[in-house]
């Protein structure tokens, strides 16, 4: 998995798929020509909104592992992810988590098949 850092990355993802779940929100989209067809890549987001610097960073934290856990399993190479923190990032149990993370995960690529997009 390669991580996006780049803010136009993160854009081009925020025009994709969206799904929302209790504890987080994938938006995901097909990757760009340029990068390599084989990489997933994932990036991760939590807002101000969600608390100071020390919970948004032990949300992230959270979603970082979530996402080592779910994503080589059932992610799509060729595929950019971004997970943003939701409230309940912190508060659902890591199994909740990763569970929220699979089910979001599998209904984005439903919705890029329907799109025409590789999955």
């Amino acid at each position: 998995m390669d991580r996006l850092k780049k803010r136009a990355d993160f854009l081009r993802a925020q025009k994709g798929v969206r799904r929302v779940t209790p504890s987080l929100t994938l938006e995901a989209c097909s990757g760009p020509v340029q990068a390599e067809p084989q990489t997933l890549r994932v990036g991760f987001t939590a807002t101000k909104k969600l608390g100071n610097a020390v919970t948004r960073n032990r949300a992230k934290r959270r979603l970082r592992a979530a996402a080592a856990q779910v994503l080589p399993g059932i992610g799509s190479a060729g595929c950019d992810y971004v997970l943003v923190a939701r409230p309940g990032t912190l508060e659902r149990s890591f199994a909740q988590l990763t569970g929220d993370l699979a089910s979001a995960v599998r209904a984005a690529h439903l919705k890029l098949d329907l799109k025409g997009e590789p999955s």
